[in-house]
């Protein structure tokens, strides 16, 4: 009984010598975790090599040592999404989110239960986008609201190769001044991480309708009612040219005699307005009533003025210019807007 009740006893110390025990070692296990430490950056593709640079948006391997249960990741303020951070105890592997405050100083903090290590590392916005320009043409010293995207950082804005003033800029859009001596020109907007140019030319070489026609061009529209005085909307000046458009019906602008010659222009420019009911709809263009070698638009957007450049190419390469026509190719009534024809 005895050798029984001192079993009993000898257990009844040793339960409370582990407990103790396995406390103890929890303890120093978390007293003995240590910060984390950023060595690097690389890709997915290649693990080994060290990058200077990458972009946002992109998966990257963040190095270093004690890495293990990061509980974050910030790039500059932007934290990365819980569900796509893995780490073990060399590496983190991490989407970079899409969209970042500074356009390529964007430095990477890393939080474990132990402490947070942040790295100087460059993470650079795309290269600059350009949705649009207003106003489509305009004189020395007009000023033009370029809208796009990662404009942050712009370094330069150009027409051709003239640099113009940057009066004011954002990540969506910039402000700039008509330089001198432009009549017609590509406009180009550079950043850290590079150049984008302008899908349509800015300026005019010739005008044919500007709030009104001009010398020795009249309205000689068919199938529908057309008024070349209207207010509103209107994409510059005072005044466009109101369509209201039987099915194949067509805003057509002829010329008196002498034609003009097509020598040194490269194309047609125009802008219109259209409604919903245009979505999907679409537009033919053409040049000295060679329909047959006109060129078809599909209207995509609708409420808000279009700008639209059709290089002659497009339109059978027409030596001389009697017309200009811009018909309803459809076979649907419907009521749109013109402005600004003219030559680039």
């Amino acid at each position: 009984m005895n050798k029984y009740i001192n079993t009993i006893n000898g257990y009844l110390l040793i339960v409370p010598v582990m407990i103790l025990l396995l406390g103890s070692c929890k303890k120093s296990k978390e007293v003995a975790g240590l910060p984390p430490k950023i060595t690097g950056v690389t890709n997915l593709a290649d693990r080994n090599s060290q990058l200077h640079s990458t972009d946002y948006g992109t998966w990257i391997m963040i190095k270093g040592q004690h890495l293990s249960n990061a509980l974050s990741v910030v790039f500059n303020t932007v934290s990365a999404v819980d569900s796509l951070i893995y780490s073990d105890d060399t590496s983190v592997t991490v989407k970079i989110p899409a969209v970042l405050p500074h356009p390529s100083e964007n430095p990477i903090t890393v939080t474990t239960p132990f402490g947070s290590d942040t790295y100087q590392f460059l993470i650079l916005q795309p290269a600059p986008v350009i949705y649009s320009f207003d106003p489509v043409g305009g004189p020395e010293g007009e000023e033009v609201t370029i809208k796009g995207d990662y404009f942050g950082g712009v370094t330069e804005v150009k027409f051709n190769t003239t640099p113009a003033q940057i009066l004011s800029s954002t990540k969506s859009e910039i402000k700039v001044k008509v330089p001198a001596g432009i009549q017609t020109a590509y406009i180009f907007v550079t950043t850290a991480s590079g150049t984008v140019k302008s899908g349509l030319i800015f300026g005019y070489s010739y005008m044919i309708y500007d709030d009104a026609a001009a010398s020795t061009w009249y309205n000689s529209s068919f199938g529908g009612t057309f008024a070349i005085d209207n207010t509103t909307p209107v994409r510059r000046g005072s005044k466009s040219v109101k369509c209201t458009w039987n099915g194949w019906g067509a805003f057509r602008i002829s010329k008196n005699a002498p034609t003009l010659s097509t020598a040194g222009y490269t194309g047609i420019k125009f802008s219109i307005y259209v409604g919903q009911n245009s979505i999907g709809k679409k537009v033919k263009v053409a040049a000295s009533a060679n329909e047959a070698a006109g060129y078809t638009l599909t209207i995509n957007e609708a409420d808000k003025w279009l700008d639209f450049q059709i290089p002659f190419s497009n339109l059978g390469n027409p030596a001389t210019l009697t017309n200009v026509i811009i018909k309803e190719f459809s076979n649907v009534a419907r009521e749109v807007y013109i402005d600004d024809i003219g030559l680039y």
